[in-house]
């Protein structure tokens, strides 16, 4: 073997590597063993404790000088399906964008533009809102020039009046593109500081998205708040009391005599002197509004109905002591504030702006309202821009959680000016249009200190510090894909994923064993080593690993056999050509390498597209399978090479042995007419593939998965089986409002998986609380004593789900696509390429067609994400079953130059039948313990995967080769003009 001393060399550091990084994984799973140990009692963890324990440990070094930190953060982790935790992707608005660029332009032309390009971006995902913005502006106003808005201050020295609408739109491109990044770095910053172990943060290429994971988060509605603050801080001068209530009496006359029109004249005219009281009370001394409101009730509880409903906004500042309303009551306030009788009526400005959070008083929640005093220019005195430094921490007076925060020398200048012209008045500190406090100022603030306090948790001061440290996000964000993964099903997820590799490993190990002997021993030895290899090398990257990465782990394993039995069965044809035991092995190696090499490719390229075009799942079952590529390469063709001839070197040579009793005449003398059969092939698949497609048609279409269709999905659980069909009609009818619903159960009797397409539209988080809200109130209008608990949900919006529809199919496309161009580079005719396009092709649609027929059959899987995956890998192995049957073809043609593409099929489609029959076997096998341990997540990706094992084996032997056959092969045979009859034969022998 030539460059053994570098082989041996990279082997070793690769090795040492791993072993270092694996080790620090072992060493953190023993401090969090140490800190459970440390909270147990009676049985049960205490969090708080284990939390205590790991937080006092976190810079003690505990693996040399490395602290539990840097051990921590060094570790193979685990991804959410096997740890819990949140999953989101977060889409940066561009309308938000260009509307800022234009400088909020009123501008008709521009917002109708505006409109009509956010109303086509529903049914065009896949194109740039920038481009349907240009086009929709383009239809309004077809001679005006965009120039016309966007040549502002704003985009001064980037946009001139004279720009043309490309140069326009270029330069928005730009900025969007700025603003996606500058979101990126900041969402970044804030997960960064959030506190959970490996978090993952990446941009989704060619799109506005962000990626986010973060394994173990037990508090969902903590991150949605954390990730979708925009961050927007303003300190805002607050009007008086004596100020505003002329402007609220006058309101309150307005409504009253609006309201009173709409009733009896008489009832009417008696009640608005009342009224008018009531509502200058309110405008007045708030500390005094309480007993004035009680007044009002006590007198109007000896009135008509008619007349105390008139009172509108003294029936609305119902909080006791302040200017406020009942958190039920916060709606019709809203309305109230947005009616163009309240515009009419107060200054420009002034501006209501809510508390960030209620206030319980007596039992009732109230929201707090802040009359703030705008400026002309509708900027802050003071933005978030001048903060330096926040922390969340304690108040030493009161012992509140809140916010210390330390401005620039700029800010501290305007903090000092503000402050000493507002003595005796309130500065309303506001966060994202939300009053977060508003302290009365006693004195002139020197140095650029403020604070800020409010009725939350240390752990929302914390946060919000870290936010404001962060900084703003350039645009508001929202959440188009999310999923929540609690921690028990993510223990259950991990053990099935243990069971699935150790009893894949098992057989794959016994197979090998038994039937090549100590040359199987060998193969084990390497097998296990190639495990080690792929496990150090996500540790050292930093890869979580997650239960579609097991699947890809187990993949990879199955291929890495697949190398040695290719080169133990060259080595077993050598040797029966009377070859001795070493120069055997060296040219069954030579020899098997080159169709090793063609196959790792093919499996690569796929890799490569799913990581590129996949996310979250498909993505980390692309790097398991593209990392295993690599390591398979070396320990199948490398280190067993070194294992084997250093026995051989030992004069063990003799006792080495490639087969056993129960393999020695195992698929000897193998004589199929493999070709003759292609026809009735062709009618078979033809057949399948029309039954399949047809019955998918009377199903109603394919049974795609929620990642494809848009929805949101759960999983319950019961104490007891529930039956999925009669909890589907009880949701579908009465609380989903018809629309598509799917319930069935999910690993156990007592689990369901509800998918529901129930205000799918609606992304906002409101909507996430409401489907939610309907389903557990379905639910427990039958089942409450069955004690109905959500372990799991997640969420695709509807634009998502169309970009992944369309990159799944792109990345089928690219895929073949590429396949065609390497075997044309590697087998330098279009035939060949051509035979293998059309029987992947075949496998994908065959792979496709058995979902709608193993319906009838009561298996109904869906096809999702994680499915694509397993057609994608369906294909990577049918090509490698025909790139080793095409080098096979390519090899007797060259050694045999006499003879035809029609007179070598057939000889090497059986001379290759052991290693096809063999490989099908292992992978097989795996495949169905993937099945039986791998739990229901990946349920449709191993029956895929069953099936796409079973197809690919069959149509690289009967529809591939055959394919060849009927083009390349007939031209060469006519003109040779030779006969199959009459031509000489293949002398095999000579291969020897």
């Amino acid at each position: 073997m030539r460059n053994k001393g570098l082989i041996i060399t990279l082997t070793v550091l690769i090795s040492a590597l791993c072993l270092y990084f694996l080790s620090l994984t072992l060493v953190s799973r023993g401090v969090q063993r140490d800190a459970a140990r440390y909270a147990s009692r009676s049985g049960q963890i205490n969090e708080k404790s284990r939390q205590h324990y790991l937080d006092s440990v976190w810079r003690a070094p505990v693996f040399g000088p490395l602290t539990y930190k840097d051990v921590r953060q060094s570790e193979l982790g685990l991804g959410l399906d096997l740890n819990g935790g949140m999953h989101l992707t977060m889409e940066v608005s561009p309308v938000e964008i260009v509307r800022a660029m234009s400088g909020n332009s009123k501008d008709p032309v521009f917002n109708k533009a505006l409109a009509q390009a956010q109303e086509l971006r529903k049914t065009n995902t896949s194109t740039p809102f920038t481009t349907l913005f240009a086009q929709s502006f383009q239809q309004v106003a077809p001679n005006d020039k965009l120039a016309r808005i966007f040549a502002n201050t704003i985009n001064k020295g980037a946009i001139d009046i004279n720009a043309s609408n490309d140069k326009v739109i270029s330069e928005i491109n730009k900025q969007v593109e700025e603003s996606i990044g500058r979101s990126f770095n900041i969402l970044r910053n804030r997960i960064d500081k959030f506190g959970t172990s490996q978090p993952n943060i990446q941009r989704v290429k060619g799109t506005g998205r962000i990626q986010i994971e973060l394994p173990g988060v037990d508090n969902p509605d903590r991150v949605r708040k954390l990730v979708q603050s925009q961050a927007k801080l303003e300190f805002w001068e607050v009007w008086r009391q004596d100020e505003f209530a002329p402007y609220l009496n006058q309101l309150a006359q307005v409504l009253n005599a609006q309201e009173a029109a709409a009733t009896k004249p008489a009832t009417a005219a008696a009640t608005t002197d009342t009224t008018t009281t009531a509502a200058a009370a309110t405008a007045g001394d708030s500390s005094s509004l309480a007993s004035q409101l009680a007044k009002k009730d006590t007198k109007t509880a000896a009135k008509t109905d008619s007349a105390s409903q008139k009172n509108v906004l003294a029936s609305l500042f119902t909080m006791p002591g302040k200017l406020g309303v009942n958190l039920r009551d916060t709606a019709r306030m809203n309305a109230v504030l947005r009616s163009p009788e309240t515009r009419s009526v107060l200054p420009s400005n002034l501006t209501f702006l809510w508390a960030a959070k209620p206030e319980a008083i007596s039992g009732q929640e109230y929201l707090e309202l802040y009359p703030i005093r705008k400026s002309t220019t509708t900027e802050a005195p003071i933005g978030g821009e001048v903060i330096s430094d926040a922390k969340g921490d304690f108040d030493g007076v009161s012992g509140r959680a809140e916010v210390s925060m330390q401005m620039n020398p700029t800010g501290a200048r305007k903090w000092q000016r503000l402050t000493a012209a507002n003595i005796g008045r309130q500065i309303a500190i506001v966060l994202d249009d939300y009053v977060y406090s508003a302290p009365v100022v006693q004195s002139e603030i020197a140095g650029g200190s403020s604070s800020i306090s409010g009725n939350f948790q240390i752990e929302e001061a914390q946060d919000l510090a870290n936010t404001l440290k962060a900084g703003k996000l350039p645009a508001p964000t929202r959440i188009v894909e999310e999923a929540v993964v609690g921690p028990s099903l993510g223990r259950e997820a991990t053990n099935q994923g243990l069971f699935s590799v150790i009893g894949g490993l098992g057989i794959i190990m016994l197979f090998m064993a038994v039937y090549y002997g100590r040359a199987g021993l060998v193969a084990d030895a390497v097998l296990l080593f190639n495990l080690f290899l792929i496990m150090g090398v996500l540790a050292n990257f930093q890869f979580a690993l997650t239960l579609p990465g097991i699947a890809g782990l187990l993949l990879v394993i199955a291929a890495s056999v697949d190398a040695n039995v290719l080169i133990f069965e060259r080595i077993r044809e050598e040797l029966d050509h009377g070859l001795q035991p070493t120069d055997a092995i060296n040219k069954g190696y030579s020899r098997a390498t080159t169709a090793i090499f063609d196959s790792n490719v093919t499996q690569l390229i796929i890799a490569v597209i799913l990581g590129f075009f996949g996310t979250g799942p498909v993505q980390n079952f692309a790097i398991t399978l593209g990392i295993g590529v690599f390591t398979s390469f070396l320990s199948a063709v490398y280190v067993s090479r070194l294992i084997i001839e250093r026995m051989v070197k030992n004069n063990s040579a003799k006792s080495l042995s490639f087969s056993t009793p129960l393999s020695n005449n195992l698929f000897k003398n193998i004589n199929l007419d493999i070709v003759g059969k292609r026809k009735i092939a062709y009618t078979f698949s033809t057949i399948f593939i029309v039954i399949g497609f047809v019955l998918m048609y009377i199903q109603g279409g394919p049974n795609l998965g929620v990642d494809f269709r848009g929805g949101r999905e759960y999983i319950v659980n019961f104490s007891k089986p529930v039956v999925a069909s009669d909890v589907r009609d009880l949701l579908t009818q009465d609380y989903f409002g018809g629309a598509g619903t799917e319930v069935k159960t999910f690993g156990a009797e007592n689990r369901l998986r509800i998918t529901t397409g129930y205000m799918a539209a609606d992304e906002s988080v409101d909507a996430d609380k409401q489907v939610e809200a309907a389903m557990f109130k379905g639910l427990n209008s039958k089942y409450s004593s069955l004690n109905p608990t959500k372990v799991s949900s997640s969420k695709v919006g509807a634009t998502i789900a169309d970009d992944i529809k369309r990159t799944s199919v792109l990345s089928l496309g690219l895929t073949l696509l590429a396949i065609f161009v390497y075997v044309l580079f590697r087998f330098e005719k279009w035939q060949y390429s051509m035979a293998a396009v059309v029987a992947l092709f075949h496998d994908a649609l065959l792979v496709i067609a058995c979902f709608p027929i193993a319906r009838v059959f009561g298996l109904n899987y869906e096809m999702d994400q994680v499915f694509v995956a397993a057609v994608l890998t369906t294909i990577g192995f049918s090509m490698n079953d025909t790139i080793v049957i095409y080098d096979r073809i390519r090899e007797y043609l060259r050694e045999n130059k006499n003879l035809t593409f029609a007179q070598v099929v057939n000889p090497a489609l059986n001379s290759t039948f052991s290693r096809t029959m063999i490989t099908f076997t292992t992978v097989f096998l795996v495949m169905v313990v993937l099945y039986v341990f791998g739990g229901e997540t990946l349920r449709s990706f191993s029956f895929a995967m069953i099936l796409g094992i079973i197809f690919g084996t069959y149509s690289s032997l009967y529809i591939a080769a055959p394919l060849i056959l009927d083009t390349y092969g007939r031209k060469e045979k006519e003109r040779l003009n030779t006969s199959e009859a009459g031509s000489p034969k293949l002398n095999t022998a000579a291969q020897a």
